[in-house]
């Protein structure tokens, strides 16, 4: 399993599939999976069972894994960008190779 170049907490846009072009924050990144869930996209209506938690149960709506390979990540200026690695200094920094900034 390869390293991979999307953390939570990154703002991301949809590159592939049914959610193309929408962009949102990374909530949680699953590294044996490949897959990230994404704020606000991929619903998906669960039905729950009456618990402690929620005693009247129903359809909840959440958001679903995506691929990593179909998120791109997204820099300050609001453009898609591949992400490299440097040193600077004595760490290591990821970057956006569009624009060379620090991530």
């Amino acid at each position: 399993m390869g390293k991979l170049k999307i953390k939570s907490g990154d703002t991301v846009r949809i590159i592939a599939g049914d959610h193309k072009g929408s962009e949102g924050k990374v909530l949680t990144v699953f590294r044996d999976k490949n897959k990230a869930i994404v704020e606000g996209v991929n619903m998906v209506k669960k039905h729950m069972k009456p618990s402690a938690q929620s005693p009247q149960g129903g359809i909840v709506e959440k958001e679903a894994s995506i691929q990593i390979s179909n998120l791109s990540l997204l820099n300050s200026k609001g453009e898609t960008t591949r992400v490299g690695y440097r040193m600077d200094g004595d760490n290591k920094v990821r970057f956006a190779k569009k624009s060379n900034e620090v991530i």
